[in-house]
C-alpha cells in the first residue's frame, strides 16, 4: 500500500481512499482472519503517519472497531493533521450506507440543536448539505475508483461520493497491484470523456 501511495504521490494525485475493512467484514469475517487484518491495518496506519508530509484520515466508525485499532487510527490522524501533502483516507469499519445514515443523523441533530423544525429542514435539505456531513466532508469526490480482485461491484464503498466517478476494474488483488496496472488505469481514465450527467 505504501508503494501504491508513492505512485499516486509521484503523479500528483491529491486524495487517495483505501478500503481496508468494511463494517460488514467486522460482522462476517472469521475472527482469526479479522485479527490478522486488524494488525496489518494498525501497522499500515502507523507507517503512513511517519511519512514526512502525508495526511492520514480515518473514515468509518470508530465505535465498532477494537479499541486499540481505533486508538492507532486516531493517533495517526492527529499526528498528520497539519500535513499538506497526499491525503490518505483509511476506510476502516466503513460502510457507504452507514456513512449516509450518519450524515443525515448529524444534519438532523445539528438542525434540532439550533432550534429548527423538521419541516424547515425538509425544505432546505440539499445534496451538498449531505455531502458536507459525510466522513469525507470537505474533500473532492473521487474522479476514479479502481476496483481490484476482478470483482465488478461497489461493495458499499463511497456510494454517495462516487455518483460521477469513473470505474476501472482489474483482476489483481489489492496487495498484488503492480505499477503497470496502476498506470493502465490512469491512462484509461485520461482517455475517457467525463460528462458528469450532461
Amino acid at each position: 500500500m505504501r508503494e501504491f501511495l508513492g505512485w499516486c504521490d509521484e503523479l500528483g494525485v491529491r486524495v487517495v481512499s483505501l478500503y481496508l475493512l468494511s463494517s460488514d467484514n467486522l460482522l462476517k469475517r472469521d475472527s482469526a482472519e479479522l485479527a490478522d487484518l486488524i494488525e496489518i491495518i494498525a501497522e499500515l496506519a502507523e507507517a503512513l503517519s511517519q511519512e514526512p508530509n502525508w495526511r492520514v484520515k480515518h473514515v468509518g466508525r470508530s465505535d465498532i472497531l477494537p479499541p486499540e485499532l481505533a486508538r492507532v487510527l486516531d493517533d495517526a490522524q492527529e499526528r498528520t493533521r497539519d500535513h499538506t501533502g497526499l491525503h490518505v483516507n483509511l476506510a476502516v469499519g466503513y460502510g457507504g450506507r452507514n456513512e449516509i445514515v450518519d450524515a443525515v443523523r448529524s444534519i438532523v441533530t445539528s438542525h434540532q440543536a439550533s432550534g429548527g423544525t423538521i419541516e424547515d429542514l425538509a425544505a432546505h435539505l440539499t445534496p451538498e448539505m449531505i455531502g458536507e456531513h459525510l466522513y469525507t466532508g470537505g474533500q473532492p469526490d473521487p474522479d476514479l475508483v479502481i476496483r481490484t480482485s476482478g470483482e465488478q461491484r461497489l461493495s458499499d464503498f463511497l456510494l454517495w461520493q462516487s455518483a460521477h466517478s469513473e470505474f476501472y476494474f482489474v483482476e489483481a488483488l489489492g496487495p498484488d497491484l503492480r505499477q503497470v496496472d496502476f498506470l493502465r488505469a490512469i491512462r484509461d481514465f485520461a482517455d475517457r470523456d467525463r460528462r458528469f450527467g450532461r
